[in-house]
């Protein structure tokens, strides 16, 4: 059965570059996954994905939207990048963060010309007892360096 969002998850697919971005954005970072998703009022889904941590979240996979940090990224269209979210004083009590367990995170919105919205993005989990992964990712490396 096709996916309600398989034209979006096919056009990203069809982008010889997004593995390639993925990986870079993995080894930049020290995150052992990251995300192409598209994002809407009301659904997260995964179009790309590079998972080396085990996650189990394949393209066409969904999360809660309200649940995801992409949630916010959509409504104001800024890059989130957290190198520390237990130091952070916007995210340490962040429910998302809490929910999945995160160290840190990076995401950067991706605006379409139709105004629909993707985001890329890279969480390390910290805790894995509270997140659905097997294995943990380092930490986020500086982005500034």
């Amino acid at each position: 059965m096709a996916h309600e969002f398989q034209a979006d998850i096919d056009a990203v697919q069809k982008i010889a570059s997004v593995p390639t971005i993925l990986d870079v954005v993995c080894r930049s970072t020290g995150m052992g996954f990251a995300a192409v998703a598209r994002v809407t009022e009301g659904r997260w889904v995964a179009c790309q994905v590079l998972d080396n941590i085990h996650f189990g979240l394949p393209p066409g996979g969904e999360l809660k939207v309200e649940t995801t940090l992409c949630h916010e990224i959509r409504q104001h269209r800024q890059v989130v990048a957290i190198d520390n979210v237990a130091e952070d004083a916007i995210y340490s009590a962040h429910h998302t963060p809490q929910l999945y367990g995160l160290q840190s995170y990076i995401s950067a919105p991706i605006v379409l010309p139709d105004g629909s919205f993707l985001a890329l993005c890279a969480p390390s989990i910290l805790n894995r007892a509270r997140s659905t992964t097997r294995k943990s990712s380092a930490p986020l490396r500086s982005l500034r360096s």
